[in-house]
């Protein structure tokens, strides 16, 4: 019996050892990761169209925790960033090494296009599958596109809350609302090109909204913001596919804007970041790009607006049935080959053109 006591306190024993060998080995895996992010430089270049005020606390909280990794945020437009970023890559000389967009199609080029390395990031396990492409591109949150209106304009009975709904106002009240409602220019507008050509995949019925929105001589614009300031000052009374969540922050701030989430649909975009290909510091990038995916960074994300994709953290979301989240991969770049935006953009100006005819 006494053998067998003494077999087992060294079992335990041997287990108690392995554990404190994990741990340790563990945080040194982490440590390990930290140390050589320092030895590059200990600094990750971050290009991105994501607001730099929307992101500093996120950023902030990143270097608490780097210990001494300087994040050096670079805020540009989608189209600039994209265009900036293949340029250096193609001489050679790689300047970001994180790349972090919300115009999904060119993220998804650039990924297909050989500008991003494989990393399986640590908190990948804990994503929704289509958050993840090849081990590539990572989707850091889920957006919601919405309507915003004017409070004082548009009476709150009145509101259409579909789709079909929208077009058959716009139509009934189309000399009220000539002028007076603003949408993106998917000509001049990257993620205003994607929202067109995801509503076109939608439904067949996007034609006669189409045409209805062209009835009413839309106002043309390439951002949130711009629409989000002309449904303040009462320029127009709507704005038709913001993106919800900014629409969301100015309304927390600003009573004349109301936000609308259409009920038989809702497209969900995402913001892509990827490693880039080349990163002067890709010790640096995986840790940053990490801590996006982690609980604590998506959490930060969540309370500056930007709702996470995990779903283990609390956050508003739309009913499952509402939300049409944005297919990634092939499916999505191929809007993006000449011809077929050409068609796309053809198809739109008929058919502004032809809700304009009597």
């Amino acid at each position: 019996m006494r053998s067998y006591l003494i077999f087992g306190v060294f079992l335990g024993g041997l287990a108690a050892v392995a554990l404190l060998a994990w741990s340790y080995l563990g945080r040194d895996g982490e440590a390990a990761r930290v140390a050589r992010a320092q030895r590059e430089g200990g600094v990750v270049e971050v290009y991105a169209n994501v607001d730099a005020g929307a992101v500093a606390s996120l950023i902030a909280a990143f270097e608490r925790r780097g210990a001494g990794v300087t994040v050096r945020y670079h805020d540009l437009s989608a189209d600039v960033l994209d265009a900036r970023f293949r340029r250096e890559a193609d001489a050679g000389k790689v300047g970001a090494d994180i790349v972090w967009s919300s115009a999904m199609a060119m993220q998804a080029k650039l990924v297909n296009d050989g500008y991003a390395q494989t990393y399986a990031s640590r908190e990948k396990d804990a994503l929704p599958a289509e958050a993840v492409w090849n081990d590539q591109s990572y989707r850091i949150t889920a957006e919601p596109v919405a309507i915003a209106y004017n409070r004082a304009q548009v009476a709150q009975q009145g509101l259409a809350r579909t789709h079909a709904a929208f077009a058959q106002m716009l139509r009934a009240r189309r000399a009220d609302l000539t002028g007076k409602v603003a949408t993106y220019d998917p000509a001049r507008s990257g993620i205003g090109y994607l929202f067109l050509t995801q509503d076109l995949a939608a439904t067949r019925d996007t034609q006669a909204l189409l045409e209805a929105l062209g009835a009413t001589r839309p106002v043309l614009m390439e951002t949130t913001g711009a629409m989000l300031d002309a449904v303040a000052r009462g320029d127009v009374m709507y704005a038709y596919n913001v993106v919800g969540p900014y629409a969301e922050e100015r309304a927390k701030a600003d009573p004349r804007i109301g936000v609308l989430y259409p009920e038989d649909y809702s497209i969900v975009a995402s913001r892509v970041a990827f490693v880039a290909r080349g990163a002067p510091h890709p010790a640096a990038a995986r840790l940053f790009l990490d801590f996006l995916l982690s609980r604590e960074g998506q959490d930060i994300l969540a309370r500056a607006g930007l709702p996470p994709v995990r779903g283990d953290v609390a956050a508003p979301r739309l009913a499952s049935g509402q939300a049409r989240a944005i297919p990634g991969g092939p499916r999505l770049f191929v809007n993006l080959d000449p011809i077929k935006r050409q068609r796309v953009l053809e198809t739109w100006s008929a058919a502004l053109a032809q809700g304009k005819s009597p």
